[in-house]
């Protein structure tokens, strides 16, 4: 399958086709659970691992609009909320992201949570209780959140220290979901899917990111994505030399140290030569 024929790629039975995505469990039906009982939902799990396009495919799947926000550290509860702005010499209230989804529904995805400042995730607290609301004070605003809005927020959980974690506090107000690299199988028909490379090449690549996730346990501070696999793909797909590619879009990326990279090379000539 070539990358023109996504749009006709199914989640699973009989839904509409949405734009390409590979459930490797339940977690389609569990995010619709959520979505029915306007639950909030916490994605964890490694970078590149699928995450967020599960996201874009559910708010397809559920016909919702999705406003994404990258989190930062200079991410501030203004910047989610929204401040007073002067312009043409008049001072007027520009809503922040949050508050405008919970204005007019949809889904509001806060990605990697754990980036923004302390005091962000206080704002959302009211949101993910009983209440329902978002108190905006600097407009004595109380807005209850309708009933097609919901909070999705996401981080990776290697990235964790005494610095960068959620609050207990804040965690056990969502439902939570777990993801990880695919099975084998399960992702070699994601690289080829998203490349347009053979399944046999696929399966290589796959097989090659195993090896390199062994060592992630060792020597990189992060294993090798899904992402970066159908990067991969993606340049031999186009006529670049597979070894080569690896270089670029898998070595490269995951170390800067000079014995880390020797190490990875020899990992991709004994699979990849």
């Amino acid at each position: 399958m070539n990358r023109s024929d996504l749009a006709a790629v199914r989640c699973a039975d009989d839904a509409p086709a949405f734009d390409y995505y590979e459930p490797t469990g339940n977690e389609c039906e569990i995010f619709e659970q959520a979505y029915r009982h306007k639950l909030p939902l916490l994605i964890k799990g490694p970078t590149g691992c699928g995450k967020t396009r599960f996201v874009i495919h559910m708010a397809q799947r559920l016909g919702l609009e999705l406003t994404t926000v990258a989190c930062h550290d200079d991410l501030s509860a203004a910047d989610l909320v929204g401040r007073h702005l002067i312009t043409a010499g008049e001072t007027r209230w520009s809503d922040g992201p949050l508050t405008r989804v919970v204005r007019n529904g949809g889904i509001c995805y806060l990605d990697e949570i754990v980036e923004a400042r302390k005091d962000t995730t206080v704002v959302l607290h009211p949101l993910t209780d009983d209440r329902r609301i978002l108190p905006i004070d600097r407009t004595g605003e109380q807005l209850l959140a309708p009933d097609n809005f919901m909070l999705v927020v996401s981080y990776n959980p290697g990235y964790q220290n005494a610095l960068k974690s959620l609050k207990p506090s804040t965690r056990q107000r969502f439902l939570a979901l777990q993801f990880n690299f695919p099975p084998p199988a399960v992702e070699a028909r994601i690289v080829a899917t998203e490349s347009g490379v053979g399944a046999n090449m696929a399966e290589r690549i796959v097989a090659l990111a195993g090896r390199l996730r062994t060592l992630a346990q060792q020597d990189l501070e992060e294993a090798a994505s899904t992402r970066l696999l159908v990067y991969t793909a993606r340049l031999i797909a186009g006529g670049m030399n597979p070894q080569l590619a690896c270089e670029v879009a898998l070595i490269e990326p995951l170390s800067d140290d000079a014995m880390v990279q020797a190490a990875l090379r020899e990992v991709v000539r004994a699979q990849m030569g």
